[in-house]
Formats: C-alpha cells, structure tokens, sequence
C-alpha cells in the first residue's frame, strides 16, 4: 500500500544553523503515528548554514546513506575517512558496532542534503564507508539505483535488505517503478 504524506506535514525544526524535516520520529519530533517503514527508521531532509555542522558522534547498527542535494558536506570518521561529499555524491556509512563521524558545511553557501537510515540485515559488522559520484544525466528523467544490498548496477552496497533510488524530473517527465 501507498500512503501519501505531503512534504508539508512532516516534522520540523529550525535550530538557526540548521533546519531539519523528519518524515518519521527523530529527536525532538514525535509522532506515534510516523515512527519508520518496515526497516526504513529516518529520512531527513537538512539545510546546513555555511560554516557550522554536526559534531562528532557516534551511531552504531544503521544504515546510513547521505545524499547532498546542493552544496558540500565535509566528512570525517573514526574509521580514518576524511572526505568532502559535493552535490550529486551518494555516501554509504555501515555504522557496524560502531562508528563516530562529524560533517559540516565549510562552504559559504547552505549544504542541502536528505540522509536515510536502514536498519541494518546483519547488526555488529566491522563498520565501512563508501562514496560515490552519481551524474545528473543518470537520474534525468528516470530512476537511477543508488544503493542496494549487493551493489548492483554501480549502486553503494547497503547492509540492509532495501533499494535506493534517484531521479531529476521536470515539467512532464515520468517514471513507474514497480514495488515488490
């Protein structure tokens, strides 16, 4: 079944440096009727004020995709990945039995981006990190595989039984996408 939830109603909150939507339970949003899907537990949307970021911290067994929208996401975690993430780049971060990153936005312009957690197939693997550059043309007009459980089509590999996709869609154009 497919249940439509406007942009519009999801959870928000402005903490001046960022603004943040949280289509299910996150943090200070709480809503018993939108805790996750299956094992999808968040997709939020982030608007990153130039010069500020997340700290270091730590998650352990999740799935965690990062998908930057515009601007840059700099990067850097416990397992030695020190990296700028521009718009367009998907990254992949098995958070495994435990991992501690930070991301910022250094630029001078907001960083928007979506970040999706998946509960993981198999929790307390060794925790890994993968990146990758997913051109526009690839998405325009139609769905482009970002991540899946074994990597297929050039996606990230996810420790989790789920598919990503993506796609850039103006004025009429239309993709369908069976859902098993």
């Amino acid at each position: 079944m497919i249940i439509r939830r406007p942009g519009a109603e999801r959870g928000y909150a402005d903490h001046g440096w960022l603004r943040s939507y949280h289509s299910f339970s996150f943090a200070g949003y709480y809503d018993p009727q939108h805790m996750g899907w299956g094992n999808l537990r968040v997709i939020n949307e982030y608007r990153v004020a130039p010069g500020t970021g997340f700290g270091r911290h730590g998650h352990r067994d999740m799935e965690i995709v990062s998908y930057v929208l515009a601007g840059e996401l700099a990067h850097r975690d416990s397992m030695g990945n020190v990296t700028a993430i521009p718009a367009g780049d998907v990254q992949r971060m098995s958070a495994g039995h435990g991992v501690e990153h930070s991301e910022f936005n250094n630029a001078d312009v907001e960083t928007h981006f979506l970040q999706i957690w998946i509960t993981p197939r198999t929790p307390g693997i060794a925790p890994d990190y993968e990146q990758q550059t997913i051109p526009a043309s690839e998405k325009r007009g139609r769905l482009r595989l970002l991540a899946s459980p074994d990597g297929r089509a050039g996606s990230l590999a996810i420790n989790a039984d789920a598919t990503i996709h993506a796609g850039c869609f103006d004025g009429s154009e239309a993709a369908q996408f069976a859902i098993d």
